[in-house]
């Protein structure tokens, strides 16, 4: 049996992170994603998906993502059901998150966070994908056939986004430990 979901949509929200008593950290989001048709009007339909990411990954999605942000998700659908406080029986269908993909550079998202709100509420899935701002969570290629390697998400992807406070412009080693890596 098969259960595997690709999404590439946009966060209608910014992520939220929670963490368990155990400590882990969980990440809940919605992605909106556009439909492949126009209904009657002409116009497209989106479907708005929850999803749930854990762990380091969740972290790591939290702090490179905001509402608006286009990611590419992998991961399995899971369904779920609890009872709530009034005694009714409540049923949860999501997207367990396995792996993940920012798909616009950081100039891009941090342009779209300056321009919030202008003309960004009915273009979730619209617009270019780039795959200059690519972070893949886990493996060196991502679900959509893109080398991983082909973007860097923490200094943007033009000459001009670069400053002379640019720490690898110089050429001087850097010391990073390996718990201040995001991945």
């Amino acid at each position: 049996m098969i259960n595997r979901v690709v999404l590439v949509g946009r966060l209608t929200r910014d992520v939220e992170l929670r963490y368990t008593t155990s400590g882990a950290a969980v990440g809940s989001f919605t992605i909106a994603v556009n439909r492949q048709f126009t209904n009657a009007n002409g116009e497209r339909d989106t479907d708005f998906v929850n999803a749930v990411i854990w762990r380091k990954s969740a972290e790591n999605f939290a702090n490179f993502t905001s509402k608006g942000s286009l990611v590419g998700i992998e991961g399995r659908i899971q369904t779920r059901n609890y009872e709530n406080q009034q005694g009714q029986r409540v049923y949860v269908t999501e997207v367990v998150v396995d792996n993940f993909s920012l798909l616009e550079s950081r100039a891009e998202s941090e342009a779209r966070r300056s321009h919030n709100g202008s003309n960004n509420t009915n273009n979730f899935g619209g617009g270019q994908q780039r795959s200059q701002g690519n972070f893949n969570s886990s493996a060196s290629q991502n679900p959509f056939g893109a080398p991983a390697s082909s973007g860097n998400v923490f200094n943007g992807s033009s000459a001009s986004s670069q400053s002379s406070n640019d720490p690898f412009s110089g050429g001087q080693e850097i010391d990073i430990s390996d718990d201040d890596l995001p991945f």
